[in-house]
């Protein structure tokens, strides 16, 4: 399913996070956003409050 696929890379997530925008993305990927110096949201292209990321364990276990 979709919910299971980083909207960045669109490849099956193995360590899934939520970013402030809600969405939730692999990790390395949305590192990897935040290392192009870009503090906007990849899904939205709004601006994000924080570079804080969650691990999101529900999608982790159903995956």
């Amino acid at each position: 399913p979709d919910a299971y696929t980083c909207p960045i890379t669109r490849e099956l997530m193995r360590e899934p996070v939520v970013c402030a925008d809600g969405h939730t993305y692999e990790k390395a990927a949305i590192e990897a956003w935040f290392l192009e110096d870009k503090s906007t949201s990849p899904k939205t292209g709004l601006a994000l409050d924080s570079k804080h990321l969650v691990p999101n364990f529900a999608i982790r276990s159903a995956i």
